[in-house]
């Protein structure tokens, strides 16, 4: 599955690995990625491609928001990560 604007990916490489964040923008080499906190909209992290791993293709507010070119506010990203790692961490315990 390709990765695209408004996917959920998780850092495969560098410092932030392990961290999860939003596609802002996708050039088929490079993905820009920004979750709010450490990266935000304004100043987004170039990683390869190779160096992520699509976590999901959410419909969270953010990212229909990315997808559609709308405004989105890094408080906005920071809570939508926070809600989705907290129902993978959820649904990886069985509960």
């Amino acid at each position: 599955m390709e990765i695209s604007k408004g996917d959920l990916v998780e850092s495969l490489a560098g410092h932030d690995r392990g961290d999860w964040f939003f596609v802002v923008d996708c050039d088929g080499t490079y993905a820009a990625v920004a979750d709010g906190k450490c990266r935000k909209l304004f100043h987004p992290k170039r990683k390869k491609l190779k160096h992520v791993r699509l976590i999901a293709r959410t419909d969270c507010l953010s990212a229909q928001r990315l997808r559609a070119g709308g405004e989105v506010l890094d408080s906005e990203l920071r809570r939508d990560l926070a809600r989705l790692r907290h129902q993978n961490q959820s649904h990886n315990q069985g509960g």
